[in-house]
């Protein structure tokens, strides 16, 4: 299927077999979300050594994420738990782009090994630079192997706090992210998409019910719904 320019400005599409743009095709100033600023000092939630190791000898889950993750990670571990059992250490650093995210799963690897599923929540801060997110993906499952199970959640951006022309880019580089990961899919049979995007975009009132600013989901709701998803991922193994 080729990729229309209506398709990347659909809210949250991710268009099954589309061809991923190129940076050619994109603005001549950039990608019209802006530039990515200093994330290095803000908030984040990394487990101690005495929480990875339950993980691992119990079969639980790696998790790695931005800030969606540091606001939502405590109630997703609870959902996790009650549903299937499964506990989890997290490395969730908020404005984090996805490759010092994957930087961060190599180093865990190496230093405590790895249990057998992985949970990326990440990609929403490479709305700035899209091209770079296939690499990363790719980069992710080299590292995991191909008999480990990854869990993506896919992205949804369009920051309501920024001017329409911002929005608009933010959106398109929201899907053309999701495109790459719908890409990525097709060569790696263990990777799973949580289909985020597509879940706020199949009703419209859904982008103000379940996000706050465009971005991060509101508390309870866009929360629970979030992470029930991803749940849901998890369960369907």
């Amino acid at each position: 299927m080729k990729t229309t320019r209506r398709g990347l400005l659909t809210a949250g599409a991710v268009v099954v077999g589309a061809s991923i743009l190129s940076t050619e095709q994109a603005f001549a100033d950039g990608y019209g979300s802006g530039a990515l600023g200093p994330w290095e000092g803000l908030s984040k939630r990394i487990s101690t050594l005495d929480q990875i190791n339950p993980v691992l000898n119990n079969d639980g889950l790696f998790m790695f994420g931005d800030s969606i993750s540091v606001q939502d990670g405590y109630s997703f571990a609870q959902r996790l738990m009650s549903r299937t059992g499964d506990v989890i250490a997290v490395h969730n650093w908020s404005g984090r782009p996805t490759a010092p995210a994957v930087d961060a799963l190599a180093q865990w690897a190496q230093a405590y090994g790895m249990p057998r599923r992985i949970l990326m929540a990440t990609g929403t801060n490479d709305i700035f630079t899209p091209p770079v997110f296939a690499a990363q993906v790719d980069r992710t499952m080299s590292i995991v192997g191909p008999t480990r199970t990854v869990y993506w959640v896919n992205t949804q951006v369009s920051r309501t706090g920024q001017t329409a022309a911002v929005q608009l880019a933010d959106q398109r580089n929201s899907a053309w992210i999701n495109l790459q990961l719908a890409d990525a899919q097709r060569r790696h049979s263990n990777l799973r998409i949580v289909r985020w995007a597509e879940f706020l975009a199949a009703k419209p009132s859904r982008l103000t019910t379940y996000l706050e600013d465009g971005v991060h989901t509101t508390v309870p709701l866009g929360q629970d719904a979030r992470n029930e998803l991803i749940v849901q991922a998890i369960e369907a193994g």
